[in-house]
């Protein structure tokens, strides 16, 4: 699983004018199971999306194919780790720690 995070580099003005390209994006990756929970940082200065995958380049492709990063108004941190523990609900998601 992979944590997302935004960080905007732009004005909010500039967020907003790449906003409904950028929620088409997300309704895509939400569409083919690779993201499963996404919103804004408060105070609004970027945003988290949480991904799941096996491979981290296929997710840092995924990063860049963003409106956000493609308008030059984001920047990625991508952080990958093991949910070996999760919420009712959220079970097909757990791992287990390679041995």
């Amino acid at each position: 699983m992979f944590v997302l995070e935004l960080t905007y580099i732009a004005p909010i003005e500039r967020i907003d004018a790449a906003l409904a390209e950028h929620v088409a994006w997300l309704d895509a990756h939400y569409a083919s199971g690779v993201f499963i929970a996404s919103g804004r940082k408060v105070p609004r200065d970027g945003g988290v999306i949480l991904a799941v995958g096996e491979d981290r380049a296929k997710i840092e492709e995924i990063t860049r194919s963003d409106p956000f990063t493609v308008a030059g108004v984001c920047e990625y941190s991508v952080t990958e780790f093991i949910p070996t523990k999760t919420a009712p609900g959220l079970e097909a998601y757990r791992q287990e720690l390679p041995s």
